[in-house]
């Protein structure tokens, strides 16, 4: 079955409802005789990472590999936010127990003249809001449709953080790995082959390097000499790189390359799942620790005066 086919068949009997309208503008552009990357281009429906991905399985013939990437890729990412979410529950649902009880329950209990409860909901709701504007702004700032400026912020930020930061650069080194694969397999020369696959990787960083390298490349430098002294590059990508194509059977190199780096990435990912939820209750709990052992010592405090 052709890519039309297939679209048709898709849109048919969509995964959802928000699927049709995009796949029906895809089917448009591809009756007018533009090529599939460029239909999805058009359509403006795809994040640039996909569109890229996609790109690259078309030039190199390999629609049915990269397409399996991009479901792998999803599936994994949530598979991940779901573990997030899940373990995240309990420490959630603990933080806006302990702010009813602490600003509202005892602070109304305890008083005299029994404070306006209006009042103390605008006070825990005013304590909650900072950690909903966080929530809203990471959601933004980590969705795929951005511009390559807001990304390249993103990545910057990201690499400063322990274990995510690693995490990302081995997944991009994996993407870039697997798209240099295909085309090069296909026949795709090596410079163009490079920048599709630095597009591919959805690192701004990776894409400023290689945009770099052309005019060397174009001078006689090969990629490996390239690789070797661009410190954004780890040593072990480096060393394999340049023995893969010393030794030509560089698609067997990149294709290790691929699955070392998509493994360590997401290794990274997982143990990030895992520990962030853990570190977050152990935080709330350390608060609510506190804010317990501050309410008894105020409580006996008043007690031995009144006694007194």
């Amino acid at each position: 079955m052709g890519v039309i086919g297939a679209l048709q068949q898709v849109g048919q009997h969509p995964p959802g409802r928000s699927f049709r309208a995009p796949i029906s503008r895809v089917l448009a552009e591809l009756e007018q005789g533009k090529t599939f990357s460029e239909s999805l281009k058009a359509a403006r429906w795809l994040p640039d990472f996909d569109l890229a991905l996609i790109d690259a399985g078309e030039q190199s013939g390999r629609l049915d590999s990269c397409f399996r990437a991009l479901m792998d890729y999803y599936n994994e990412r949530a598979v991940i936010a779901r573990q997030m979410i899940v373990q995240l529950i309990y420490p959630v649902i603990l933080v806006h127990f302990a702010v009813l009880v602490f600003l509202i329950v005892l602070p109304f209990a305890g008083s005299q003249f029994h404070a306006s409860l209006p009042f103390l909901f605008l006070k825990a709701a005013l304590v909650l809001l900072p950690f909903y504007a966080v929530t809203v702004a990471l959601i933004y700032a980590m969705q795929n449709k951005r511009g390559e400026r807001w990304r390249s912020l993103i990545e910057s930020a990201i690499a400063w953080i322990p274990v995510l930061g690693g995490a990302r650069r081995c997944l991009a080194l994996a993407r870039l790995a697997m798209a240099l694969e295909a085309l090069l397999s296909a026949g795709v020369n090596v410079i163009e082959a490079w920048e599709i696959a630095a597009r591919v990787s959805s690192s701004a960083a990776l894409g400023r390097v290689v945009e770099r390298w052309k005019t060397r490349l174009m001078a006689g430098s090969t990629p490996a000499e390239l690789i070797q002294a661009t410190p954004l590059f780890p040593g072990p990508f480096a060393s394999l790189y340049a023995s893969g194509e010393v030794s030509g059977k560089l698609d067997e190199t990149l294709n290790r390359l691929h699955v070392y780096y998509q493994e360590e990435g997401s290794h990274k990912l997982q143990m990030l799942a895992q520990w962030v939820p853990r570190a977050i209750y152990f935080i709330v709990a350390l608060i609510i620790a506190y804010n317990i052992i501050q309410f008894y010592t105020g409580y006996f405090r008043q007690a031995v005066n009144v006694g007194f």
